[in-house]
This record gives C-alpha cells, structure tokens and sequence, in this order.
C-alpha cells in the first residue's frame, strides 16, 4: 500500500506540474474581426488575453532592453507591432496588404482582452484576399486557436454596399488552428451552429485543462465508494454552474475574473480539508451546488475569452457548456473506477483513509497555492 501512495503523490505531482502558476489554465486563445470597408480597404480587430501576450513576449524574447518602458505608449507600441508582424491579408501568391496600426489597448466589449486594431489596404493586391494568422498562432503555441469573425456588424444599416450586393464575405465566423489552410474572403464561413462542434472541444479542453476545477471534482469524489452519490453530486455541479455560465456569458452578470479565481482557490481548500473530517459523501452535492455557482464564472472565461460576437452567442454557450459536462463525465469516468479498483485490490473493498487524506492534502496545498499567488496578483 505505500508503493500505491508513493505512486498516487508522484502521478499527481506530475500531472499537476505543467500548471501555470496563478492561472490553472491557459487559454492560448485569440479571435479577430474583419470587416471591409470597401474600395480594398480592411478593418482588422485582433483581441488576446492580457496575459497571452506577456507569455508571447517572453518566449519570443523582443529586444525590450533597447528601449526605455516607463515610456508612455511604449509598451502599447510594441504590442502592435509584434500583432502587425504577425496577422496579414495576402493573395495566393503571397503578395500582402499593407498594415497600419490604428489602436491598441483594453477591448471595451470584453473585460478579459486587450485588442489590436489594424488597417489593411489590399487595393494594390490582384486576385483573392486570404486571412492569414498563423504566425500568431505559433506564437500562442501548440494549442493555439483562434475564433475568426467576418463582416461583423451591430445593424445592418452599419453593412457596406459592397456586402449588401454579395460583393465583399457575409458575416459568419470559423475557429482556426495551426496547420489549418488560410481563410479565403470570398466563401462564406460557417453559421453559429455550423461552428458548435468547435465550441463544445473547446469545453471539453476547458475543463480537461483546468486544473483548479479538476481539483474540486476530484477532492469530493475521493471518499465515494458508490455511484448514486457522484450522480448527484456531478449534477449539482451542472446546474449550478450552468446558470452562472449562462448569466456571464449574456453578459447579465459580470464579476471580476481575479476574484473569482480567488473564490475557486479557496473552495478547493475547503472541499480538500472536509476530507478530513468527514467521509459521508451523500450530502456534499450541497458543496457542489454551491461552489458551483462560483467556478460557473470560472467557465464563463474560457468562453468570453474566445470574443463570440452577440448574435452567435446561444450557440456557443449551448455547445461550450455540454463540451464542459462531456469533459466532466470523462474525469468521473476515470477517477471513481480506479478508486473502487484501488479498493478491491489493496484495502479488500475499503476506501483506504491514508489515500484520502494523502491525495486531499496534495489538493489543499495546490489551492493554497493558487490562492496566495492570485491573491499577491490583486497587488
């Protein structure tokens, strides 16, 4: 039985070590929005995590030592610069538009991105304009996506009469990955429903990638020997979390992203150290439905984070949310089978206290950590 505990705290140490510090997962998202203007003329959006692009900088290295920071604008005009260098409008052969940037700072629609704003003038390109990104992508690194909008517009009053007459793409959007074929401008894209399968993976993701949610689920499953308890408590979970998602995400309810990640720290501490005290697991579907509203937010993130536009937003949550619960029922898929397997081979069909309380403390340690670094980032 000590060999399975030596085993079970370096699995978990293992599994737990690629976690960033504050954040327990990262996005690696971006989204864009092209909108023509007519006459050759593009307006490019590109929106990123805030801290997306301080991990892009530190691993590509720009040469920050040759300038003074503290200078204002500067930093924003690096920022625009390693964004111009990497997005373009070209034509099959190769032939890019030329780019100016136009802003760069906070996007006012999405409290999580800072956006990029790009003029391109593709009037002395011939032949079609493809959308090419994919020099960001690697940037942003293996798993690397990015949500692409065309033609976006609040009102159709707002719509060139170019795009009225079909001359220029209707809106649609389509979720790009490295390694994808560049965008051509003139074929549509896909409709909001069209593009649900690329929202549910990117719940499934979101979840199997959250390690600080993973670590929840997992802390109240440890004392469960049966399955009608988990049930209850991953419906619970559902639910609860399921309304918080939806609020966040119609923008009904907005709460600040720090905070929340605190509040999710803390509710992996306290499920962690219940294990301690009690091993009835019948009633924790209450601990459940309550954190849940709290890491619902948590989910809402990971969603915002991809700037669906307002139109496409029922879709996507729809799709994001059962990609969350596929991703959940899989976690429960495979911890509560090798517990019970555990049992029946090393304790005769007895939930081994040591495992519980040995695994519930690496957990509380895990969300005291996330909880100390977040908290210091409030700083």
């Amino acid at each position: 039985m000590v060999w399975l505990l030596n085993g079970a705290v370096a699995v978990v140490m293992a599994f737990f070590a690629s976690a960033p510090a504050a954040h327990a997962h990262t996005a690696n998202i971006s989204s864009s929005r092209i909108v023509p203007a007519g006459h050759g003329l593009y307006r490019v959006e590109v929106g990123f995590l805030g801290t997306d692009i301080e991990r892009m900088f530190a691993e590509n290295k720009p040469k920050s030592d040759e300038v003074d920071l503290t200078e204002p604008g500067v930093i924003e005009g690096m920022i625009g610069k390693f964004i111009q260098t990497r997005v373009d409008l070209q034509n099959a052969e190769g032939q890019t538009c030329a780019s100016t940037v136009v802003s760069v700072g906070d996007d006012p629609t999405n409290p999580y991105d800072s956006k990029v704003v790009l003029r391109m003038d593709c009037s002395a390109v011939q032949g079609q304009i493809f959308y090419n990104p994919f020099r960001l992508l690697d940037a942003q690194g293996p798993r690397a996506k990015q949500l692409v909008s065309i033609g976006e517009k609040s009102d159709e009053a707002n719509l060139t009469e170019a795009q009225r007459l079909g001359r220029e793409p209707a809106p649609g959007q389509v979720m790009i990955y490295p390694g994808d074929p560049m965008i051509d401008l003139s074929k549509p894209l896909l409709t909001p429903w069209e593009l649900a399968p690329k929202f549910l993976s990117a719940g499934v993701e979101h979840i199997v990638t959250g390690y600080d949610h993973l670590c929840f689920l997992i802390a109240v499953m440890l004392w469960a020997t049966r399955i009608w308890p988990v049930v209850k408590i991953v419906t619970a979970f559902t639910v609860s979390h399921s309304v918080t998602l939806s609020l966040a995400a119609l923008e009904l309810v907005n709460l600040p992203s720090r905070w929340v990640e605190i509040a999710i720290a803390l509710s992996i501490i306290y499920v962690a150290v219940e294990n301690f005290f009690t091993r009835k697991v019948d009633g924790r579907w209450r601990d459940t439905f309550a954190f849940g509203f709290i890491h619902g937010f948590g989910f809402a993130s990971g969603l915002i984070e991809l700037g669906v536009p307002q139109r496409a937003i029922v879709p996507a949550l729809a799709s994001f949310n059962i990609g969350v619960e596929v991703g959940q029922i899989g976690v429960v898929l495979i911890v509560l089978p090798l517990l019970l397997m555990t049992d029946k081979i090393f304790t005769r069909g007895q939930r081994s206290p040591l495992l519980v309380q040995v695994c519930s403390a690496i957990i509380a340690c895990f969300g005291a950590y996330w909880f100390f670094v977040r908290v210091a980032e409030l700083g």
